[in-house]
């Protein structure tokens, strides 16, 4: 089973090139956040034509997160309770005997800004919600807004104290991984420096300015099943002269039963 996560920056200008991606690597789940369209917006009809069904959370104008899957879904949440203020950032559905969650978690903004303590408050809220139990084979995937280690940033150590690099972030996103979670991609590659978003900006993607901030991570009963990973880079280009997200999708091969 293949399994992905995709912040696709507006879903409504990355329509036709999401259904490229997923002709070409045929995912069985996929995560997708910052879809910037409310649930009565959603292309629904496009995905069906490719064998998905969605369940989706979403927001008009802003934040957004939908689960598309090739086979039956249950869905089992939608929204983070207590940080409604914050918009559609959580999804959750079960789907083969795998729980999977998909997450777009606030920016921060600024140090200075309100929303930085208000970004480690959702944290602190979502770690206090993750519950799957002792066992389950459970996904919590998306884009998390945090730099793990001075390996995913393209300023090394330089980075720390910005933004996505504070001790306040990367302790939140420990707290998770606390809980019984993995990172799935760099459990597989444990000494990669590979990025996952590149800023539109001053050519950072050709020059390697990007920051690994996307994940999929995993309890033990999935990580024991991943056979590979990876982040693809190739769908941060252009495709058929269609612009892509600034971020890229990230993959994740299961040896999955049934």
């Amino acid at each position: 089973m293949r399994i992905a996560t995709w912040n696709v920056n507006g879903l409504r200008a990355r329509l036709d090139f999401v259904r490229i991606w997923l002709e070409a690597r045929q995912p069985d789940v996929v995560g997708l956040q910052e879809l910037k369209v409310g649930d009565d917006e959603f292309p629904g009809a496009a995905f069906e034509d490719l064998g998905y069904e969605a369940v989706c959370h979403g927001q008009k104008g802003w934040n957004g997160v939908a689960i598309l899957t090739r086979h039956p879904a249950e869905s089992i949440e939608r929204g983070l309770p207590g940080q409604e203020g914050f918009g559609a950032r959580l999804v959750g559905a079960r789907i083969r005997g795998l729980t999977f969650t998909t997450v777009y978690c606030p920016n921060g903004k600024e140090l200075t800004h309100e929303d930085f303590p208000a970004k480690l408050a959702w944290y602190d809220d979502l770690a206090a919600a993750w519950s799957p139990g002792a066992g389950v084979p459970a996904v919590l995937c998306g884009d998390f807004n945090v730099v793990p280690a001075a390996l995913d940033t393209w300023r090394g150590e330089q980075g720390d104290g910005r933004i996505f690099h504070t001790v306040e972030e990367r302790q939140r996103l420990e707290a998770l991984l606390g809980l019984g979670l993995h990172d799935l991609y760099r459990e597989v590659h444990p000494e990669s420096r590979a990025f996952s978003w590149w800023d539109y900006r001053g050519g950072a993607f050709h020059r390697g300015q990007g920051l690994r901030i996307d994940f999929l991570l995993g309890t033990r009963p999935v990580l024991d099943r991943v056979t590979h990973a990876e982040i693809d880079r190739d769908f941060r280009k252009k495709k058929e002269g269609l612009t892509a997200s600034d971020h890229a999708p990230v993959i994740v091969d299961l040896d999955w039963p049934g």
